[in-house]
């Protein structure tokens, strides 16, 4: 039951982190200090589609299931809870690009917030 609940959680984390890798550039328009925790999990999230890197909640989540007693991924997170089931997988590049360009939008806008207040502060 533990090692069920430890995977399950671990699933709605991982989860939690892949909204924050997609949108989370946003909240920095509104909290400029967020863009550096985004920026190393936007980093973390390229690494593992360009890398190929494992990521240690995808880890967690497959022992804990295999503890559980259940079958563990048989793929990584993205491929088992989303490729397929969200959107088709001849699409995944597809999102892969759309991500990219919503971090990348994120962080344009965050930029050009960041301008606009120490425009306003210098006119002070």
């Amino acid at each position: 039951m533990g090692y069920r609940i430890l995977a399950d959680a671990t699933m709605v984390v991982h989860f939690a982190f892949l909204a924050w890798v997609v949108l989370g550039g946003f909240l920095a328009w509104r909290w400029p200090w967020a863009i550096w925790l985004h920026l190393l999990a936007a980093v973390w999230g390229l690494s593992t589609v360009v890398f190929g890197f494992n990521c240690p909640l995808t880890w967690v989540e497959d022992r804990a299931r295999e503890q559980a007693g259940s079958a563990g991924l048989e793929r990584g997170f993205i491929d088992t809870y989303l490729t397929g089931i969200i959107y088709p997988e001849r699409y995944a590049g597809l999102m892969q690009a759309l991500v990219a360009v919503l971090v990348a939008v994120s962080w344009a806008g965050a930029a050009y917030r960041w301008q606009a207040r120490r425009a306003v502060s210098a006119a002070d």
